[in-house]
């Protein structure tokens, strides 16, 4: 058996500039996990593959398309294919999110 301790895993560097800690790398998912500061975002874009996000801690507001969310702790958020989407930590603490790719992409995600 394989454990992995997120705060171990060395943040990778990103476009976005946010903590982002690469959790798990197979043929059929990957998993990062996302720390946003107060004020912090990710920059919109599209992923090639299906992405769902799991928020661990904290609110935030997820826009997936032309759908714009306010959600917090313990909620699951699709994210199909091909379809923009972006994050922004608007609170006053730590906002902290799952995000699975599966499959795991193949080609580049695409800054928009």
């Amino acid at each position: 058996m394989k454990t992995v301790e997120v705060a171990r895993v060395e943040p990778r560097e990103n476009p976005h500039g946010v903590d982002a800690r690469q959790l798990y790398d197979a043929e059929n998912a990957l998993v990062v996990h996302i720390s946003l500061e107060p004020g912090e975002a990710l920059r919109r874009h599209i992923t090639p593959t299906d992405v769902f996000f799991y928020v661990l801690s904290g609110r935030g507001v997820v826009e997936v398309g032309d759908e714009k969310r306010d959600v917090g702790p313990d909620t699951l958020i699709e994210s199909p294919s091909g379809i923009p989407h972006c994050w922004y930590n608007e609170g006053d603490e730590q906002l902290r999110v799952l995000v699975v790719k599966a499959p795991r992409p193949t080609s580049s995600t695409q800054l928009l």
